[in-house]
């Protein structure tokens, strides 16, 4: 069961759309849900998706994962950067062209996050009375959930193309690749579980007296 009393269907609706706004917010504010990193763009929207699982569910999670993942597929479409044709099967450089695999990378990590995070604290809350452990490690979870499958996608469908936008050896993919798992990925999985505990909080306490 999560926070959020499943028969209270109007007020999770109402959170719902809340928290999808957040997310186009975040999306269309410079450097606050995208900061680009040249190569790639580092995030926090996928934040209030782990909020939003937390508090609703999987269901609702991946929800919202999918409404990150369309922001991040116009934004590859219509604000490229060196590397965005892994993300928009719509948008081609000089050293790739999206493609279907495009899609199932903009979108699929991003949906699981809102899985991952809503299964795992619905899981670690059952033993976890104050909840602080359970929205921690869903968030690192679900944070790293994106990053790797982002990146493996990449690896494993765009290794040719990544490497000549890079300008590096293909044999030197993997490296970059796991490098920003490291860089960014661990980071952002990191900023992720503290404000999802610092945030997630007070809104348990606020929904519950409501």
């Amino acid at each position: 069961m999560t926070n959020i009393d499943r028969g209270s269907s109007t007020k999770r609706l109402v959170l719902l759309a809340m928290f999808s706004a957040i997310i186009v917010v975040l999306s269309v504010v410079p450097y606050l849900g995208y900061i680009p990193l040249g190569f790639i763009n580092a995030t926090t929207i996928h934040i209030p998706v782990i909020i939003g699982a937390i508090l609703l569910g999987p269901k609702e999670g991946g929800f919202l994962g999918g409404v990150f993942g369309l922001t991040s597929l116009l934004k590859n479409t219509f604000q490229p950067n060196l590397t965005s044709f892994v993300f928009s099967p719509f948008y081609s450089s000089p050293d790739g062209s999206g493609s279907i695999w495009s899609l199932i990378i903009c979108l699929v990590p991003r949906i699981l996050i809102g899985v991952v995070a809503g299964l795992v604290f619905n899981w670690i809350q059952r033993k976890d009375k104050t909840k602080i452990l359970a929205c921690g490690i869903s968030a690192i979870l679900a944070s790293l959930t994106n990053t790797v499958l982002v990146m493996s996608g990449i690896y494993l469908f765009f290794g040719g193309a990544y490497a000549t936008a890079k300008k590096i050896e293909y044999v030197g993919v993997f490296k970059a690749v796991s490098a920003v798992v490291a860089t960014v990925g661990v980071p952002e999985a990191i900023v992720a579980a503290i404000l999802t505990i610092l945030i997630c909080k007070p809104l348990f306490i606020a929904l519950k007296r409501k």
